[in-house]
C-alpha cells in the first residue's frame, strides 16, 4: 500500500493561531492565552491537529467547487456528520463515528432535520488523512503579551491583553492512499465504515466489491478526484485565530513530501531548529532517510520552498539535491510549495497504482 508522507513548516512571524481562552489569575480578566506545551526547556506554542484539520476542511469547502462536504447534524449534546463516504468527500478522507440513537431520531424529527442516510448500526471510519500537532521548533522562556484598550466610547477605557509568538510551526501529515475511496463493512470496532443501509447504497451504485477485504471501492476517477482536491486545498490553506491583528499566512512556507510504500514517516526529523533557534533542513537526517527508505520511494521527493524564506538554507539544500539527483531514479524536485502540491496532485492521474 502507498502513502503520501510529508512534513511542513508554517512561518509565524507574529502570530496567535490557536488560543486556549482566558488565562486565570492574570492582571486582566480578559487576557487570552495561546495553546502551549510547558517543558523543562521552556514553552512551545502549538496549533492543535483539530484546528489544522478545520482549516483544511473549510479551505476545501470555500475554494473547491467540486468538494462535497457532509452535512452536520446536532442532537442534544453531540454533533455528527452524515457518515456517508459514498457521497461526501470529507466523510471519506477525514473519517467519522456515528451510532444510532432513538433520542437522536426524535430530536431530528422535532427539529425538522432530515439526515440523508439513516444509521442502523454504529459506523466508524479512521481518517485516511493523519496530521500531527503543529509545534514550535524552539521553546520560549515566556511568551509575548500585547496590551491594548477599547476606548471608542465615553468613560474609562476597557483593557485587554493577549499572548502571541514568533516562530516556525512544524507538522507531519500522512495520507493512506489505499483507504481513500475504499470502505469496509467488516464487523470490527473501528473497521465498520458501512452499515447495511450504506452497503445497499454501494451495491446499488455498482461499486467494485473487494470480497476478501469485505470492502467496496469507488471507481478510480472518483478516488483520484478526491485525493487531488485534498492536495489542492493544502496548497491554498487558509485559517487561524487573530488574523485581524496578526495576519499570518498559514500556507506552508516549506514542505517535503513523497509517495512511499508503508506509513513509516521518513521525513519526521528532516526539519528542525539550528543552534541559534532558526529553522533549518537537517541534511544529514535527510540523507540517512533517503538511504534507509530508498526501496520504499515510489515518487520523486517533492520539496516546496518559498524564495525569500531561509534563502541561505535553501542554497545549501539545492547543492545537496544536485549531488543526490546524480544517482537516483526518484530525484528531489524543488519548487514553490503551491507548485509542489499541485504537481503531486496531478501525478495521481499518471500513477493509478498508487491508489491500489
Amino acid at each position: 500500500m502507498a502513502f503520501v508522507t510529508g512534513t511542513l513548516l508554517i512561518d509565524a512571524p507574529a502570530s496567535a493561531l490557536n488560543n486556549m481562552g482566558s488565562i486565570p489569575g492574570e492582571r486582566e480578566d480578559n487576557t487570552v492565552g495561546v495553546k502551549q506545551i510547558r517543558t523543562k526547556e521552556g514553552i512551545y506554542p502549538y496549533v492543535s491537529a483539530q484546528a489544522f484539520r478545520y482549516w483544511l476542511r473549510t479551505t476545501l469547502e470555500d475554494r473547491n467547487d467540486d468538494w462535497k462536504p457532509s452535512p452536520i447534524h446536532r442532537a442534544e449534546k453531540i454533533a455528527f456528520t452524515d457518515a456517508n463516504p459514498l457521497d461526501f468527500w470529507d466523510d471519506d478522507l477525514f473519517g467519522y463515528m456515528r451510532a444510532p440513537s432513538k433520542k437522536e431520531a426524535r430530536a431530528k424529527a422535532q427539529a425538522g432535520d432530515v439526515v440523508d442516510t439513516e444509521t442502523l448500526a454504529t459506523v466508524t471510519r479512521l481518517s485516511p488523512l493523519r496530521v500531527s500537532t503543529l509545534v514550535s521548533i524552539t521553546p520560549f522562556p515566556q511568551l509575548t503579551s500585547d496590551f491594548g484598550t477599547m476606548s471608542r466610547h465615553e468613560g474609562n477605557p476597557v483593557p485587554h491583553e493577549h499572548q502571541f509568538y514568533r516562530t516556525a510551526l512544524k507538522g507531519l501529515f500522512s495520507l493512506d492512499l489505499h483507504a481513500c475511496g475504499t470502505f469496509s463493512y467488516a464487523d470490527r470496532t473501528g473497521f465498520r465504515h458501512l452499515d447495511e443501509v450504506r452497503r445497499q447504497k454501494a451495491e446499488a451504485a455498482g461499486l467494485e466489491h473487494l470480497v476478501e477485504e469485505k470492502s467496496y471501492r469507488l471507481p478510480f476517477e472518483q478516488r483520484q478526484a478526491r485525493v487531488q482536491a485534498l492536495f489542492e486545498g493544502l496548497a491554498q490553506l487558509e485559517g487561524g485565530a487573530k488574523q485581524t491583528l496578526h495576519y499570518t499566512d498559514v500556507a506552508p512556507a516549506l514542505i517535503v513530501m513523497a509517495v512511499t510504500r508503508g506509513g513509516n514517516h521518513m521525513f519526521g526529523h528532516t526539519l528542525g531548529a539550528s543552534r541559534n533557534g532558526l529553522p533549518e533542513c537537517k541534511l544529514d537526517s535527510l540523507r540517512e532517510a533517503l538511504t534507509v527508505f530508498r526501496d520504499d520511494l515510489l515518487s520523486p521527493v517533492y520539496v516546496g520552498w518559498v524564495r525569500g524564506y531561509l534563502d541561505d538554507e535553501r542554497a545549501k539544500f539545492e547543492a545537496f539535491a544536485n549531488e543526490y539527483n546524480a544517482d537516483t531514479p526518484y530525484p528531489i524536485s524543488i519548487s514553490h510549495p503551491r507548485t509542489a502540491l499541485l504537481t503531486l496532485a496531478q501525478e495521481f492521474a499518471k500513477n493509478p497504482g498508487w491508489l491500489d
